[in-house]
């Protein structure tokens, strides 16, 4: 417990200069696009996410579970770099086609559609989840934050450069793309000095034929990762289909502000599933006891939102973007949530049940988005927040189900040991 309680607090700290440098860029951003300029540029960061998440297989799992076998993770580092190599090709299609389509369904003029193409190219290139995975197999996490804090630096640094002399939505755009590469480039350099990378060892053979359930673990882990990373982004692509750009604007920013605890939350689960891969015999106790610290921090976050929430939006996006307090508040709610389900989440992915996890996640996120245009026509911002809240609440609790289950048919196939017949010859 001691070293996760260490690698959390690097990634905490991580997630506070993150978080500081993000109140910079979002405040230059927003006021000085104005709510129909940040609602572009939001549609644009949403559309590059989402074909990043779509076609990014979470490579930094499998390097984890499989790198740590006495060969080293040479294999598995060369089945991650290409599964790297095929989510940029598989996502270039994506991007083309989203790209494409775009003004079919999204407030997006003509002129923006080329660089919203080239950001989806760049977000695609600038995958990092193979380094990421080498830096936790070998628990790097204080290198890992060093070199992601790259990431925050050039966004704010940049912003501030658009803002100067180029206050448009392509300014600040190329700021953020430029944050993404560089970001990327870190990490790599970073990994490569703890690892050494085989280039030869690039393959999507060889690790499949060492472990038979590879491609279920690989598929299982990207769907989950898709539902995460694309199903937030696709919330803020509908929410600007359905509403306009301003309302993708004003989501944004209360996603942003309210839902931190869903990074915190995410925060939790990376640094959580290393040790509870190595831990087996603890695993369920470890999880038990960061549900329960979560809760508490999860309600002490909540209430800062309830009663600071209102100031900070106006000090930070300015007034105009005071009207999404509510919808702030209840994502709030929902990243609480998120955050007592995080290591529940990672405990069945841990245990071998990425797929359970998947579906677990993915009938409530596909239900909150199908309802999504009734409970915007009921209450606007506040409705789809609440779809939100009630997708979070609804995994949850399926993850806690799930796990019950599993502790239960554990107890069947392995009886206590004073029931067990006795091995010994008579």
């Amino acid at each position: 417990m001691n070293r996760l309680f260490r690698n959390i607090g690097w990634l905490l700290t991580g997630r506070g200069f993150n978080a500081v440098l993000s109140l910079v860029y979002l405040a230059l951003a927003t006021r000085t696009l104005g709510l129909d300029g940040f609602g572009y540029f939001a549609i644009i960061i949403a559309l590059g996410q989402t074909v990043t998440g779509l076609a990014n297989f979470q490579t930094w799992q499998f390097v984890v579970r499989w790198g740590a076998g006495k060969d080293g993770p040479g294999e598995v580092t060369g089945f991650a770099i290409a599964l790297d190599m095929l989510s940029v090709a598989m996502g270039t299609v994506f991007a083309a086609i989203l790209v494409a389509t775009a003004q079919l369904w999204l407030p997006l003029p003509d002129e923006l559609l080329w660089l919203t193409f080239g950001y989806c190219i760049i977000s695609l290139i600038s995958i990092r989840t193979t380094p990421t995975g080498l830096l936790r197999l070998r628990f790097k996490y204080g290198k890992a934050t060093a070199a992601e804090a790259v990431q925050p630096t050039i966004r704010a640094a940049g912003a501030i450069l658009a803002w100067i002399f180029m206050p448009t939505v392509a300014g600040f755009i190329l700021a953020w793309a430029a944050a993404e590469v560089a970001v990327a480039a870190a990490l790599w350099v970073v990994a490569a000095r703890e690892e050494r990378i085989d280039l030869s060892q690039i393959s999507l053979r060889n690790i499949p034929r060492d472990h038979k359930d590879a491609w279920r673990f690989v598929w299982s882990t990207n769907m989950t990762g898709s539902l995460n990373i694309a199903g937030k982004q696709m919330m803020i692509l509908l929410v600007g289909a359905i509403g306009g750009e301003a309302f993708a604007g004003g989501f944004r920013v209360a996603s942003q502000l309210g839902q931190a605890l869903v990074q915190l939350a995410q925060t939790v689960s990376k640094a959580i599933f290393p040790e509870l891969v190595h831990a087996e015999d603890n695993a369920h106790q470890m999880a038990r006891r960061m549900a329960n610290i979560a809760l508490i921090g999860g309600v002490l976050a909540v209430l800062f939102a309830i009663f600071f929430g209102r100031w900070g939006l106006v000090a930070i996006a300015g007034p105009e973007f005071r009207v999404v307090y509510w919808a702030m508040v209840i994502l709030a709610i929902a990243g609480a949530v998120e955050l007592v389900g995080a290591s529940l989440e990672s405990l069945l992915v841990s245990a071998g049940k990425a797929g359970t996890a998947f579906l677990v996640r993915a009938a409530p996120t596909l239900l909150a988005l199908g309802l999504l245009e009734v409970a915007m026509g009921w209450n606007g911002l506040k409705g789809a927040a609440f779809a939100v809240l009630g997708a979070s609440a609804l995994s949850v609790v399926g993850f806690w189900v799930a796990i019950i289950s599993l502790q239960q048919i554990r107890i069947t196939v392995d009886p206590p040991q004073d029931e067990r017949p006795d091995d010994k010859p008579a």
